[in-house]
């Protein structure tokens, strides 16, 4: 079987990835400044809403919707399974961004392609070489340092409770997203990922309209109606910019720029704190959040690039 072969132009996959990276490390920052004068219901039906009418359009342009008449009643069920999921992973993560720090949003979200590689092995008999068991026993002890020094850092009482109660929330967005990757996946077989993303998008916008306020959104000042579409616009140009990417560089590489994603959130809550110190509180991160952070970084490029050392060989 033949198999993708990058385009060879690195240049500007290395450009397109470092937009990947740079998309996912300031959403966290943006939804965090958004959720006040939003709540996450509406600002999630949002984003599912807007990202459904892009994704129609730009599909029903190039003839792209054909796919779904040929699905059985089982892929049916499996392209329901997968909204599920995914509203599940956009609900819950911003109900845990609203709760804890956006770089330890960002750092614990870290475990949903983890989790997908381990359901991989599991789902679809993938395997793992030594490295990549050791890569994620980095990314586990990473996380776990950088998680202790947050927790000890927060207020006793109700402000470290609250803390604990949005990382717990951030993994259950995870895991369930975890689970959608896997399923998407299987769906793959038949349909194209902006086909599954477009059915999903519109399933979203339709479960959650009884749930959110729209009329909220009239109610929002100009600034936070800019940070409402960044958020809306970032998942699609993150997206876009990363399946772009594999086309143009190897995808070894391009999950290595991605691994550095929360030193870079690190960086935006830093950057916007200094230029709009009442907005965000900067992150109290010290020398064992920073050294749990670099390793979660490092156990991440060593996953994915002896991952695909392995599979080259």
């Amino acid at each position: 079987m033949s198999l993708h072969q990058a385009s060879g132009r690195w240049k500007f996959g290395l450009l397109l990835a470092l937009v990947t990276a740079g998309c996912w490390a300031t959403l966290p920052v943006a939804l965090k400044l958004t959720l006040e004068q939003l709540d996450p219901i509406t600002l999630t039906w949002f984003r599912f809403l807007l990202a459904a009418g892009v994704m129609l359009a730009w599909l029903a342009a190039r003839g792209g919707l054909g796919g779904f008449a040929r699905l059985d009643r089982k892929r049916w069920v499996l392209l329901g399974v997968a909204g599920l999921c995914l509203i599940g992973n956009y609900v819950f993560y911003l109900l845990g961004v609203q709760h804890t720090s956006p770089a330890n949003a960002q750092l614990l979200i870290q475990l949903a392609p983890l989790l997908m590689a381990l359901g991989g092995i599991v789902v679809f008999r993938e395997r793992f070489n030594a490295w990549q068991w050791g890569g994620l026993a980095v990314i586990l002890l990473g996380l776990g340092l950088f998680f202790r020094e947050q927790l000890a850092a927060s207020p006793a009482g109700a402000g470290g409770d609250a803390y604990v109660y949005g990382s717990m929330l951030v993994i259950v967005a995870a895991v369930v997203w975890a689970a959608y990757a896997l399923v998407q996946k299987q769906l793959l077989m038949r349909l194209s990922s902006p086909a599954i993303l477009l059915f999903i998008y519109l399933l979203a916008s339709a479960v959650l309209l009884p749930f959110a306020r729209p009329s909220a959104l009239l109610a929002l000042d100009g600034l936070h109606w800019g940070l409402l579409l960044f958020c809306a616009l970032n998942t699609l140009v993150a997206y876009g910019a990363f399946a772009e990417a594999l086309a143009h560089w190897e995808a070894s590489r391009v999950s290595a720029i991605l691994a550095t994603t929360p030193l870079l959130c690190l960086g935006a809550v830093a950057a916007v704190h200094a230029v709009w110190p009442s907005a965000i509180a900067p992150e109290a991160v010290g020398v064992v959040g920073y050294v749990g952070a670099g390793l979660v970084v490092l156990g991440s490029a060593l996953t994915s690039l002896m991952g695909q050392r392995r599979n080259a060989g």
